[in-house]
């Protein structure tokens, strides 16, 4: 079954779905400044579109670690142009990468269809407009904030922690009126958290897909494969596929990635594998 919106709910592939990461910022740790003018980034998402991406994920703040805030005038102005510009041209699924409560509402009144807020709806009033919006949220578990969330994070037990904290937030958002078929959690891989810290949840991932919502992970190209193999990001491409390799076989459903087609390869592998008697 493809993923598709049907009354504003979104249905997810019993496969994979492969989130393409479209970063209209010029300071992101990857692909900085590629994608800040409407004409690139709209190609680059129907391209990703074009090789399997089920969603593009547009974010106009960069959250690495050290990332500088911005305001919601320039937020409004990197991110709107281009989801109304994919929208004329395409039907694929958009997600706003975003904590303000205003660039939440106009992102989905111009065409976004998922809220991706890597504060879990923890900004004053985001909760309200999320609930307003009636679109699927995905909450993301970080500890801190990015200017200094890498700033020698400590848990007692990393797994416990961050899966407490990630149920608390969407019983919430179900408190509050966000339909449990609209949360999704993300572990937030590198957001506060020491390479052991990644892959003591990375291992345990089942534990986050046995809460029943879809678990999305992004760890694409981050430095905890720089950590792992010595080697700058362009250069991180076949570690990103293990670790989504691994990912998929632990039950991820959504994974978020720079590479879409070669993660979409992987994905198709892991699900063939998965399906075997």
């Amino acid at each position: 079954m493809p993923l598709t919106i049907t009354q504003k709910s979104i249905m997810l592939d019993n496969n994979f779905n492969i989130m393409g990461v479209l970063n209209v910022t010029p300071d992101s740790f990857f692909d900085g400044g590629e994608y800040t003018n409407v004409e690139p980034a709209v190609q680059q998402a129907l391209e990703m579109e074009s090789v399997g991406a089920k969603i593009i994920d547009i974010g106009g703040e960069s959250t690495r670690p050290g990332a500088l805030e911005v305001t919601l005038a320039q937020e409004l102005d990197r991110v709107l142009p281009i989801i109304e510009a994919i929208r004329k041209q395409s039907n694929v699924l958009i997600s706003i990468d975003t904590s303000k409560p205003g660039v939440m509402k106009a992102a989905v009144e111009a065409g976004a269809n998922i809220i991706n807020d890597v504060r879990a709806l923890s900004e004053p009033g985001s909760m309200e407009v999320a609930v307003s919006l009636d679109v699927p949220v995905c909450l993301m578990h970080m500890r801190g904030q990015p200017r200094t969330m890498q700033s020698a994070p400590q848990y007692l037990d990393v797994v416990d922690e961050v899966l407490a904290y990630l149920i608390e937030k969407a019983d919430e958002c179900s408190a509050r009126g966000i339909k449990k078929e609209h949360i999704w959690i993300d572990p937030g891989f590198g957001f506060g958290k020491t390479l052991d810290h990644n892959l003591f949840l990375l291992k345990h991932l089942d534990r986050f897909v046995d809460t029943g919502f879809p678990v999305l992970v992004g760890m694409s190209r981050k430095s905890m494969l720089g950590a792992m193999l010595d080697v700058p990001v362009e250069q991180r491409l076949a570690g990103s596929l293990a670790l989504a390799t691994i990912a998929s076989l632990k039950g991820a459903a959504i994974i978020r990635v720079h590479d879409v087609e070669e993660t979409v390869h992987v994905a198709k592998v892991c699900h063939a594998f998965k399906i075997v008697e």
